[in-house]
């Protein structure tokens, strides 16, 4: 039996006999070198709003970025995510954590992000079932993506 099997069998056992609770992801952080930039690039590109606080919090920059559930029927606060293979054919600066903003208008939004001091890297891609998906360089040299749903349901956020 190999080591992975055998430590995937003794994961399964264990959880079968202590069940892990789901836990999601409620919260992503990314850095900044410029806090007002950083805010005045995320409110003017993706409408969200921006909280700074002080020394005694680390100058910490809050971001919120949605009021309502963003996804109807799932837990409140809730971030969905996937993973990815690590390819020795892909650049490394490609194969690192992502955020991934919902639009409803894709290149509406990356006129907004150049607009607002970003760079938008390359084209859309379709994904299929899941929709375009394009990928950007906030001001603040963060790579981040954009994707505009081709799912049913409601759109990620308002126009």
């Amino acid at each position: 039996m190999s080591a992975a099997v055998n430590l995937a069998l003794r994961a399964t056992m264990k959880n079968a006999l202590h069940p892990v609770p789901m836990c999601p992801v409620v919260h992503f952080e990314m850095p900044y070198r410029d806090r007002e930039r950083a805010a005045d690039f995320y409110r003017a590109a993706f409408g969200w709003q921006t909280q700074a606080l002080g020394p005694d919090m680390g100058h910490y920059l809050l971001l919120t970025t949605s009021t309502t559930d963003a996804k109807p029927g799932a837990p409140a606060g809730a971030i969905d995510g996937g993973m990815f293979p690590l390819s020795p054919d892909m650049p490394a600066d490609m194969q690192l954590p992502s955020v991934v903003i919902g639009v409803p208008e894709l290149a509406a939004a990356m006129a907004r992000v150049r607009e607002a001091g970003g760079q938008v890297l390359g084209e859309p891609m379709p994904i299929p079932g899941v929709g375009d998906y394009v990928a950007f360089v906030d001001t603040e040299g963060n790579r981040l993506s954009m994707l505009q749903p081709t799912m049913q349901g409601e759109p990620p956020c308002a126009s």
